[in-house]
């Protein structure tokens, strides 16, 4: 007999995510056969931002998360200079590259020692307090020394992130919320002082990578064998690319491409389309975000999630390290949960050791920015990579002033709802065929779930005061 699951809301996970799933044997074995993913909240950035200064964008954008506010700066930052016709200078791009470097790294760290991988160790004896308790455990989880060892590079890695942090912010002013990055550049002006504190902090990073996230990674990957065949979902994978090494954008550390249907092939930002047929929004469906509207209309029938369905081509793609690493042809093992895992630590590694060479092509001294002038009207489209995967802004300016506001974030890609044509999301795709062992305690679930590390935050991009609100809460 089939069964119903619901997790609301997923947790360790950045934003509020319910998942619904169905779960029925099948040739006696229990999985699930049907998900749900639902982004329950309505944020609306692209709302907030109309009648604006253009150059307000920047800075507003990066409230949408916490965790990648960088990526958005640059996203913004980007379709701005579309807008006004101007490219960074070769100092502003470099520090903006350095910057975003120590965002991945802090963001990548911190999915796989703080969201990811207590879903695979028994933490009973070790740790038995919160945010250990409640927890799941089950027979194949990692015990002993083995999760004893986990569990103090966990500790460890609370540090790691905050000299990530503490790096960036030697560029960025702050971190989050990079104060530097402009149209035409960096307002952050380079010197040497700061070009060798920022390596010394990237160093010890490196070594934290290279001797101990990377292996542990590797670990997880040779320790969990189902999971390199579970969760592969539809097996399409769509990267814009990201860490441009000239000002054109013609050459990056990581290219712009997608894997469909088995092949390699390129990317059209003229392609994507946004469908709304399963989401609480009275917009026009498959529509280009450049021609795109955000009206929500909460309680549409058939619709379940404030997200939106970003598809290329009517293909739904999955996104991030994964989908980077394929494209660039760095990583090509397989896609499933473990693959997702190991390409991202992987892809730490690759981007820390390229932000060395970086500092090197720095010019103490040299053009932080070229100057520019906001047009009166002016249409423009910044495609970059936040850690999660894909994330493009789109922008039209009238009279000076934002018109129209446009943003498909990674886990609109990754977490949305069905489309026009009933295509599941690639996250309930991939959930799809995944085996349950205990109904009370669906970590295979939560392994899936957590391999995409979704943001629902950037997502669904406010909850009204004096409004009622009830939370469910699912525990061990």
């Amino acid at each position: 007999m089939a069964t119903t699951i619901k997790i609301s809301p997923v947790t360790r996970i950045e934003g509020h995510l319910d998942v619904s799933l169905t779960v029925d044997a099948v040739h006696g074995v229990n999985q699930v056969v049907d998900a749900r993913c639902t982004g329950p909240m309505f944020r609306g950035f692209e709302k907030i931002l109309l009648g604006r200064d253009p150059r307000d964008a920047t800075h507003y954008t990066q409230r949408i998360c916490g965790v990648c506010p960088v990526s958005h700066a640059m996203a913004s930052t980007m379709t701005l200079e579309a807008a006004f016709n101007v490219a960074p200078t070769d100092n502003g791009r470099i520090v903006r590259n350095l910057i975003l470097g120590a965002n991945y790294i802090q963001s990548h760290i911190l999915h796989f020692y703080h969201l990811a991988a207590p879903d695979y160790i028994d933490t009973t004896g070790i740790l038995d307090m919160s945010p250990w308790t409640p927890r799941f455990v089950t027979p194949d989880m990692a015990r002993g020394s083995l999760a004893a060892a986990l569990v103090g590079h966990y500790v460890q890695a609370l540090a790691m992130r905050r000299t990530a942090h503490q790096m960036g912010a030697l560029f960025a002013g702050k971190m989050p919320g990079p104060f530097s990055l402009v149209p035409g550049g960096t307002s952050k002006a380079v010197d040497g002082i700061t070009i060798n504190n920022f390596r010394n902090l990237l160093t010890q990073l490196r070594g934290f990578i290279d001797g101990t996230f990377v292996p542990d990674a590797q670990l997880l990957f040779q320790t969990f064998v189902p999971y390199q065949r579970i969760g592969k979902g539809y097996g399409n994978l769509l990267a814009y690319g990201v860490f441009n090494q000239d000002t054109a954008g013609s050459a990056r550390l990581l290219a712009s491409g997608r894997y469909t249907n088995g092949q390699l092939q390129t990317v059209d930002p003229n392609q994507i389309r946004e469908y709304v047929a399963y989401s609480w929004y009275s917009s026009a469906s498959g529509l280009n975000p450049a021609n795109g509207a955000t009206q929500p209309q909460f309680g549409k029938a058939n619709a379940y999630s404030f997200i939106k369905a970003p598809r290329y081509q009517n293909t739904v793609h999955e996104v991030g390290p994964l989908a980077r690493m394929w494209v660039n042809g760095d990583y090509r093992y397989g896609i499933s949960v473990m693959d997702r895992i190991v390409a991202r630590a992987f892809e730490t590694k690759k981007i820390a050791d390229a932000m060395d060479g970086w500092l090197n092509q720095l010019q103490p001294g040299g053009p932080a920015y070229n100057p520019d002038t906001t047009p009166a009207s002016a249409t423009g489209i910044g495609l970059t990579e936040a850690p999660r995967g894909a994330l493009g802004h789109w922008i039209k300016i009238a009279n000076s002033k934002i018109a129209g506001y446009q943003i498909i974030t990674p886990t609109a890609w990754n977490a949305s709802p069905r489309d026009d044509r009933g295509q599941p999301g690639a996250i309930e795709k991939a959930l799809m065929g995944t085996p349950v062992a205990d109904l009370n305690q669906p970590i295979e679930v939560l392994r899936v779930i957590h391999s995409f590390d979704p943001c629902l935050a950037c997502s669904v991009h406010m909850v009204r005061p004096g409004r009622n609100a009830q939370r469910i809460t699912m525990t061990a």
